[in-house]
């Protein structure tokens, strides 16, 4: 008997987990028990879900003085899921409840956590799972030092707990109410410095973590890709600092009258939070024009693979970068790190940049059609949304409903990927429909 069933296409499962999610997030954040005797338009409520999951940390009411312990909860959750992916979680479940993993859960949990290989794939989701509980655990327990004694033990705790979530998770959202972020308390070194290195951590990807991992305890060796992606961590987080510190440096309005020490923290702060995490030390509304530029940069870019945020990721951008130095030199080939890199990796890469760089003008471009507002304004959105960042210089609560969809469209898109996004659209073909053709070369340039 022929078998009618259709390919398994795992973008197109993933696409549809993720939008499954946020919608079944929305429902759950419409219970009257989630919010403080406020109506939640269902939009809004779409809207919060979408940047919840998308780990993006755009919000249209504030988290701290809207919803109620119970949606706070809810927002958590769903930003736990979000950052490590639908399949992770849905895996995780399985193995609580001893259900067999089928081999098409297996293709699909590869095709989430960006793995070549099916072999020990359900290993892997339980060390990610481990390493995302470790992490939080720690910095719940640092946040706790500040919290309980402030608020009280379970409020404390909760505080801790939800902060240690979001930041592990790259998401942005804060409990401290006003869309203030940390803005109020710039030099609190033990919670802010907390927040950064969880987001820092979280933006390397869980497969830089696990092989940093091995390599201290066993001196194994790390790959290229992990070479690759502390090396341009390391370069966007040192280039990012020293330009916002120059750009700020004198501004009254962020951190003018800080001291010097907490200017090179802060300025390092933004530089890291600007790559997809969305906690905020300076108001980003009051910084210099050409410092929000500098931060669209980073929030392009976004963190690394298999990561909890978002971007076009490190990896991505370092590939583009060393063809055009290889192109430079006369090389036929890019080289890194004495390693040549596949064609195809290449392909790859310029197919995300484009495709993303297509998206963000599709979304600036409505946003300029939705809103009558500065156009830097706008753009710095857009991009916050893309690259699931979540800083904004203050408009997101004053949306049409019209930008907050394209809005919700465009964190969606970023989260997944947009090729990825591409890729459960398309229509494949049979392989015995594809054709090789000859080849002719063109004028370039």
């Amino acid at each position: 008997m022929e078998n009618n069933r259709k390919p398994l296409n795992p973008a197109r499962v993933m696409a549809l987990g993720f939008m499954g999610t946020i919608l079944f997030g929305s429902l759950l954040l419409m219970i009257p028990q989630a919010s403080k005797g406020t109506d939640l338009s269902y939009i809004d409520a779409l809207f919060t879900a979408a940047s919840a999951v998308c780990v993006t940390g755009l919000v249209v009411v504030d988290t701290g003085t809207f919803f109620t312990t119970l949606g706070q909860g809810i927002i958590m959750f769903l930003i736990f899921t979000g950052s490590l992916g639908f399949m992770t979680m849905t895996t995780l479940i399985f193995i609580f409840l001893g259900r067999q993993i089928s081999l098409r859960d297996r293709l699909i949990v590869r095709e989430a956590l960006n793995q070549e290989s099916l072999a020990g794939i359900v290993s892997l989701v339980k060390t990610v799972i481990c390493i995302a509980l470790f992490f939080i655990l720690i910095g719940t327990a640092m946040l706790s030092i500040r919290f309980i004694p402030t608020l009280g033990y379970e409020e404390g705790f909760f505080f801790a707990l939800f902060h240690a979530v979001s930041a592990f998770g790259n998401a942005g959202f804060d409990l401290f109410g006003h869309y203030n972020s940390l803005i109020l308390f710039p030099t609190d070194y033990l919670v802010n410095g907390t927040i950064m290195i969880l987001f820092i951590i979280g933006g390397l990807g869980f497969t830089v973590i696990l092989e940093l991992i091995r390599r201290f305890c066993h001196k194994s060796r790390i790959s290229l890709h992990s070479h690759l992606v502390l090396f341009i961590t390391g370069i966007l987080l040192c280039s990012g600092t020293v330009l916002v510190l120059l750009l700020e440096y004198n501004n009254p309005e962020t951190m003018g009258n800080l001291s010097a020490g907490a200017k090179i923290f802060t300025a390092l702060f933004t530089s890291a939070t600007a790559r997809t995490a969305g906690f905020s030390v300076l108001s980003t509304g009051m910084l210099q024009y050409s410092t929000l530029l500098i931060l669209i940069v980073l929030m392009f870019i976004g963190a690394s693979p298999t990561s909890t945020g978002g971007g076009v990721k490190t990896t991505t951008m370092g590939v583009v970068v060393i063809t055009l130095i290889g192109i430079v030199r006369g090389r036929n080939e890019p080289v890194v790190f004495s390693r040549r890199l596949p064609t195809h990796h290449i392909m790859k890469a310029i197919a995300i940049i484009i495709a993303a760089i297509a998206l963000v003008f599709i979304a600036s471009l409505l946003l300029t059609i939705f809103e009558n507002r500065d156009f830097l304004t706008l753009f710095f959105e857009a991009f916050s949304a893309f690259g699931t960042v979540g800083l904004s210089t203050g408009i997101t609560p004053e949306l049409t409903n019209h930008s907050k969809v394209a809005l919700i469209v465009t964190m969606f898109c970023g989260r997944i990927g947009p090729v990825t996004l591409l890729a459960a659209l398309a229509q494949k073909k049979p392989k015995d429909e594809v054709l090789e053709y000859p080849e002719e070369h063109l004028m370039l340039g």
